[in-house]
């Protein structure tokens, strides 16, 4: 344990663009509060958390959702672990990881999975719950 006490954070913003830097913001500050995890970690958590965030908003805004996207961070032990959740239409995240391959050109720049890789790359921990009645993406960092 770091000594600093557990905690968990809940924000929920509106399905817009202009939200995702409050939540880098409020999910990072957190994080910086537990002194185990170090700068490096905590710039991993704030991209990974942006893709993810993005994603959910990204996700409403096509279904027309004007709910709340909902984003937890608990830190406990040394460790963070966020919840980005939306009630969008859902996706088979395994498919869009496979449907074009990471080295393929016209990958890059299309909603493709590249932020699902960039979030499974960076977080030492993540999975996606997706259905259609929306997606859970779970991410977890500690200091190695």
């Amino acid at each position: 344990m770091s000594g600093v006490a557990d905690h968990t954070i809940e924000i929920e913003i509106p399905p817009r663009p202009d939200y995702v830097s409050l939540v880098r913001v409020v999910v990072a500050a957190a994080a910086e509060l537990d002194p185990s995890l170090e700068p490096p970690r905590v710039d991993d958590l704030r991209v990974a958390v942006s893709e993810a965030t993005t994603n959910a908003i990204q996700a409403h805004i096509r279904s027309g959702c004007s709910r709340p996207v909902r984003v937890s961070c608990q830190r406990s032990g040394g460790r963070v672990s966020v919840v980005v959740s939306d009630e969008g239409p859902g996706f088979d995240a395994g498919a869009r990881l496979q449907a074009t391959p990471p080295e393929t050109p016209v990958r890059l720049g299309r909603e493709s999975g590249m932020g699902i890789s960039i979030m499974r790359a960076l977080a030492d921990e993540s999975s996606i719950d997706s259905g259609p009645k929306g997606t859970e993406v779970h991410l977890r960092f500690e200091q190695p």
